[in-house]
């Protein structure tokens, strides 16, 4: 599987962290955010959640109040982001970084 050529290597970083396990308590919200709006469509409501449109899935998200994001967005994310496929790019990433 070819890895998509629109992520960077900190949206990659970011892609593996979501998909470890256990689960990354170190997922900063600026670099999620940075990889959704390269993944998908942001938009930001008034309310301050954040409305993630990802390949036919949705999903909406509140940014923390620190700097990292906690286990649940973490668990919210994975599914969103194996629902459009990109569980398949974060193992062969993974696979990637076991073999350097």
């Amino acid at each position: 599987m070819a890895e998509p050529a629109h992520l960077n290597g900190r949206h990659r970083d970011t892609l593996v962290q979501i998909f470890q396990h256990p689960t990354s308590h170190n997922v900063e919200w600026r670099d999620v955010l940075s990889l959704l709006e390269a993944t998908g469509e942001v938009e930001e409501r008034h309310d301050g959640k954040f409305r993630v449109h990802l390949g036919d899935a949705t999903d909406t998200f509140t940014r923390p109040k620190g700097k990292d994001i906690d286990v649940q967005q973490v668990v919210d994310l994975r599914r969103l982001f194996t629902q459009a496929g990109y569980d398949q790019v974060a193992a062969h990433l993974e696979a990637q970084g076991k073999e350097d």
